[in-house]
């Protein structure tokens, strides 16, 4: 009998010992001194950017004021939702970037009519003219950079702020009318869109 319990002790004692080896052993990094966690994974650049992107679009959407006329909200819908794109020269999509008036001509893209590829050709050929203190969301403001005619346009958001492309080294931004810059460099403001047709109804009542 005594061998037997001998031997039976000897496992007792020793089965703690080894499973605590080898839970030791599983905690210990690996050859380069990493330890995977099997449970957590690291968000993969390509999941930032989706993130990044749904939030942009979550307050891009905030930013269509409410008093917009639906075709007014199509058009600053379609602005707000390229928040962030690149400047480039002669672009006209998010794929390719924009410029000032690119981004005017993407905006306006559901519209019924066709503006003009220039801003300059845009402030003289279409629309009616709207008095700084009548404008809104949706009419089109327009600039003088750097030159004495119109090289630079806009789109109203309300509150004195706008959206736009502003130049080469930046991305679509909103920016605001109350900046001395801006002030010193407006020309003239044009709504495009055509009258809401339930009020044009009305009228006909």
């Amino acid at each position: 009998m005594r061998p037997f319990f001998k031997t039976w002790l000897t496992i007792c004692l020793l089965l703690p010992l080894a499973a605590h080896a080898t839970n030791r052993e599983q905690r210990l990094p690996n050859v380069n001194g990493y330890t995977p966690k099997s449970h957590v994974s690291a968000p993969s650049s390509k999941n930032k950017q989706t993130v990044k992107r749904s939030s942009q679009l979550s307050s891009a959407s905030k930013l269509v004021p409410p008093m917009a006329t639906k075709e007014s909200s199509n058009v600053l819908s379609r602005a707000v939702n390229v928040l962030g794109t690149p400047y480039r020269w002669g672009g006209s999509s998010p794929s390719k970037g924009f410029d000032c008036s690119g981004l005017v001509k993407y905006a306006f893209n559901d519209a019924t009519f066709d503006l003009p590829r220039t801003s300059n050709a845009m402030a003289s050929g279409h629309g009616e003219k709207v008095d700084r203190n009548d404008l809104k969301p949706g009419d089109l403001i327009f600039f003088n950079i750097k030159s004495r005619r119109v090289n630079h346009v806009a789109i109203y958001l309300g509150n004195d702020r706008f959206i736009h492309a502003p130049r080469r080294g930046k991305s679509v931004t909103i920016d605001t009318l109350k900046k001395p810059y801006w002030e010193s460099h407006y020309v003239v403001a044009k709504r495009v869109l055509p009258k809401e047709q339930n009020a044009l109804r009305v009228v006909q009542r």
